[in-house]
């Protein structure tokens, strides 16, 4: 394409302050905003032969001035916002980055899962209180907590992420199970099994969410669901919000059918003031992270240059990681 390209880079900050653009420069005219709210975009992108975003809405009324629009690079794996029939109508491609925080979020996984699993908050307090200056004894252990091994860790998702989880989850001595909301077969290793949703729930002593968001998962953890899982399980969500039904959490930690939740994403981010989660206080029962899973420094960066590799290849007149 000899012609320059019009590059729009909507949510900037969704990288960080510490990012450097300087990698696209040479790719087209770059214009970029820090961020950028869905009824500011026509405007924005009136020009734009290509848009890099994040969450914004990619449909008819935020597009149909971009005449010239022929490329949207997402900043992320998840593609639930965009409209793919509008965008097919259009003749614009899409492309997405998927693979590069599969490292990150499988550690953040765990990370979270022993704040809750082995209360490290409330043990992080009782030292810096000054409570264990005063103790009689080297050892103080008044809440309780548990080994990895021998339990049984369930998975929901058994893309990359969720094989890294479980691979992590084994060294550690679990037995893995997993369960495909789409009803597809995994190929699984032999120690690992394939159950159906009612024996994961039951079975799981610590149950991850890594599914992409869609209409088979959008509510599965549900009242229904807590109710037929242990007193003692953990659930963490490192996937997207919509999957936990919020209120069904607080009636399910509030009222202890489950023992602790840990979760990096929520239904609505930033979180709604009025989100019932927001009223549990005990850092030994419920971990909210602000979406951070992902985004390490060097995953950032990753993320970054796989959008430049993206439109590399569209102005080379190839395909790379378009899922439009």
């Amino acid at each position: 394409m000899s012609k320059i390209m019009k590059i729009v880079l909507l949510e900037a900050n969704n990288l960080g302050e510490d990012m450097v653009f300087t990698p696209f420069f040479p790719l087209g005219e770059v214009k970029i905003y820090p961020s950028t709210l869905p009824e500011e975009m026509p405007e924005r992108v009136r020009d734009a032969d290509i848009i890099v975003a994040n969450k914004l809405p990619m449909c008819e009324s935020t597009l149909k001035e971009a005449e010239n629009l022929k490329l949207i690079c997402l900043t992320a794996t998840g593609i639930n916002n965009l409209d793919g029939e509008y965008l097919k109508k259009r003749g614009i491609r899409a492309c997405n980055v998927a693979g590069y925080s599969t490292d990150a979020v499988a550690q953040h996984t765990f990370a979270m899962l022993f704040y809750v699993w082995e209360k490290l908050r409330f043990y992080d307090d009782y030292v810096k209180s000054g409570e264990y200056t005063k103790s009689e004894g080297f050892s103080y252990f008044k809440e309780n907590f548990y080994e990895l091994s021998g339990k049984t860790w369930g998975i929901i998702g058994m893309g990359a992420i969720g094989r890294k989880v479980a691979d992590i989850a084994e060294a550690f001595g679990c037995r893995v199970i997993c369960y495909s909301a789409t009803g597809g077969t995994y190929r699984l290793s032999e120690n690992r099994k394939q159950v159906d949703f009612e024996t994961l729930l039951k079975e799981s002593d610590i149950l991850s969410v890594h599914a992409p968001l869609n209409e088979k998962t959008q509510g599965l953890m549900d009242m229904k669901a807590f109710e037929q899982m242990k007193k003692t399980a953990v659930l963490i969500n490192a996937a997207r919000g919509p999957i936990v039904d919020q209120e069904a959490l607080y009636r399910a930690l509030t009222e202890e059918m489950i023992a602790g939740a840990a979760l990096d994403v929520l239904e609505k981010e930033p979180m709604a003031a009025d989100n019932p989660l927001a009223r549990i206080q005990d850092s030994k029962k419920l971990l909210i992270t602000p979406h951070m899973a992902w985004a390490p420094v060097e995953t950032r960066f990753r993320c970054r240059d796989e959008v430049v590799k993206n439109i590399q290849a569209f102005l080379a007149g190839e395909d790379r990681n378009r899922v439009y």
